[in-house]
């Protein structure tokens, strides 16, 4: 049987992409949020915004506190976005504590690095998620999803090693990306689905990459996870291991009332 070959070229294009995905990503967030908060401000007050442009989601979370709900906007809206800060929420607390584990901490400095950038983009999200919910009027939400906070709770005293983290973080990602893929055919507002659609795919890449890196794991080739990699010493299902679905399901999504401030 021949060796079957992985064209390192095409890596280094995809590595490159799957970067700038979520400049993009981040960038259509931002968009979706003013649009939103240019929409819902009374006519008199939009100069302001029109102006300049929002500097990030942090800049967009400070001017939407200070504008008026949209009035198209509905109720299931509003929960829908708070459970999609919940879910950031709890991201944000697992990954947070992962990183203080002492296998994460002082062990491989790519799943380090990618925990610790990865915290900042759920951040990001969660802000982007708030601000939204409460330009509509609704309240922002601080607490952590109550359905996987259970699931994390559990698992968090049999987690033994980086494998624990991996499999736990990928279903966190799993279930953002499968909710907020639903949220686009849920949500009334078009600038909301917008920022769904921005931020589901980042969490797909998330998981992606943690699927990757638990295919490592289990081969018992650690010492690949790194970047750059050496791509020749690649297994042959290194590159479609972190794509099992060619549609991202939604069989899994949580209601959207599940995360909802009570």
């Amino acid at each position: 049987m021949g060796v079957q070959r992985i064209d390192t070229r095409l890596l280094e294009e995809l590595t490159e992409q799957s970067q700038d995905l979520n400049s993009d990503a981040l960038r259509i967030t931002g968009s979706a949020l003013e649009d939103f908060a240019e929409a819902s401000a009374p006519r008199s007050r939009r100069w302001w915004q029109r102006s300049g442009t929002l500097a990030g989601v942090a800049g967009a979370a400070a001017v939407m506190s200070s504008v008026r709900a949209a009035a198209a906007t509905t109720a299931d809206d509003i929960m829908a976005l708070q459970t999609a800060a919940s879910l950031e929420n709890l991201a944000i607390s697992v990954y947070q504590t992962a990183a203080g584990l002492p296998f994460i901490k002082d062990g491989n400095k790519t799943v380090a690095a990618f925990i610790a950038k990865t915290t900042t983009q759920h951040q990001a999200h969660a802000k982007a998620f708030n601000a939204a919910a409460t330009q509509a009027g609704g309240k922002a939400q601080t607490g952590p999803d109550p359905k996987y906070a259970a699931v994390v709770k559990e698992a968090l005293p049999t987690i033994k090693g980086p494998a624990d983290v991996v499999k736990l973080a990928i279903t966190l990602e799993d279930v953002a990306a499968q909710t907020y893929t639903k949220n686009v055919s849920q949500v009334s507002d078009a600038q909301l689905r917008k920022l769904f659609a921005s931020v589901a795919p980042v969490e797909a890449q998330h998981r992606a990459t943690l699927l990757a890196v638990q295919a490592l794991l289990a081969g018992n080739l650690p010492d690949l996870i790194a970047i750059p990699t050496d791509a020749a010493k690649l297994p042959a299902a290194a590159g479609s291991v972190g794509f099992p679905d060619a549609f991202y399901p939604t069989k899994n999504a949580s209601p959207i009332s599940e995360g909802a401030v009570k």
